[in-house]
């Protein structure tokens, strides 16, 4: 699978604690209307992880969003939308993905956020948007790059 981080960039922010990735998903959670898939990439701790959380709870949800690195897959169901949240740093071959039965669990209310979708490779859906988490010189940041028209849409209502 390609490296999302390389497609053109719809925009990058500074994230310089916590509070400044739960503010950037609580935009995310505004304006992000399901089906969506979001790609999120980085290295270990780049938050992404911390950033799905928040967005779970900006939604409202209101109890434990855990890590699903050892499950590789949790949801949640929040009002009308469900979370699928899948992390696949711990699979050995995409085909696992097929016992988890994404294609069956997608529907039009869901939001699937994927990390590491490098490793799923062609059983994953494509994503509308990826995320980028890095760092440089002790900055760290969030990239957004589109994909797609929703993707497109979302990028900007949450940059505005």
């Amino acid at each position: 699978m390609e490296d999302y981080s390389e497609q053109i960039m719809a925009w990058q922010k500074e994230v310089v604690d916590e509070a400044t990735s739960a503010a950037l998903a609580q935009r995310f959670a505004d304006h992000l209307e399901p089906p969506c898939v979001i790609y999120l990439q980085g290295d270990l701790g780049a938050g992404k992880t911390l950033f799905t959380r928040a967005y779970i709870h900006a939604l409202g949800y209101e109890g434990y969003v855990k890590s699903p690195s050892y499950g590789l897959l949790e949801t949640y169901e929040v009002g009308e939308k469900s979370v699928l949240h899948l992390d696949l740093y711990r699979i050995e071959d995409p085909e696992e993905l097929e016992y988890l039965a994404i294609r069956d669990l997608f529907e039009k209310n869901t939001v699937l956020m994927v990390e590491w979708p490098d490793r799923g490779k062609h059983y994953l859906p494509p994503p509308d948007l990826a995320l980028f988490f890095g760092e440089t010189n002790e900055v760290r940041f969030i990239r957004c790059h589109p994909f797609t028209q929703v993707g497109s849409e979302l990028a900007t209502k949450v940059n505005t």
